[in-house]
């Protein structure tokens, strides 16, 4: 085959540090487009972003020339040194395909993250959607 085509939607979730509250609220829409600018720069693109003062989640579109490891390294690393001194992301971060089928459906869920912290937090999340995508965990190192 003469091309490379792919179609790799992910939804992708970590947290800051300890999960404490670093991100205010007044810096997340610079915080999303600066993630988006992250992404445009790596050749491809944000979705969607969303979260809370403790975590954020990002749907994006992943080409086949990109990891998935140097995309996420390129997103955090960054946005970190952006957001300043006292600032830094959890290690490891949730990385979850969706289909096609499903992007609005995602879109939609990670725009609406205030209102879906409300009746959950982000550790009951997060176990979650590991549990929904069938990925085996052990609870003891999920959050460090």
């Amino acid at each position: 085959m003469a091309h490379t085509y792919a179609s790799n939607f992910i939804h992708c979730v970590f947290s800051t540090k300890e999960r404490r509250s670093l991100i205010p609220a007044a810096r997340t829409i610079e915080l999303y487009a600066y993630l988006g600018g992250i992404a445009r720069g790596e050749g491809f693109s944000l979705i969607a972003a969303g979260g809370t003062a403790n975590h954020v989640h990002l749907l994006f579109d992943l080409p086949a020339h990109c990891s998935l490891a140097h995309a996420v390294q390129k997103l955090k690393g960054s946005s970190s040194r952006w957001m300043g001194d006292g600032f830094s992301w959890q290690e490891g971060y949730g990385a979850f395909s969706v289909s096609p089928s499903q992007i609005v459906v995602v879109k939609e869920y990670i725009q609406n993250q205030e209102a879906h912290h409300r009746k959950r937090d982000y550790e009951q999340e997060f176990v979650t959607l590991l549990r929904n995508c069938g990925i085996v965990y052990d609870e003891r190192y999920v959050f460090g």
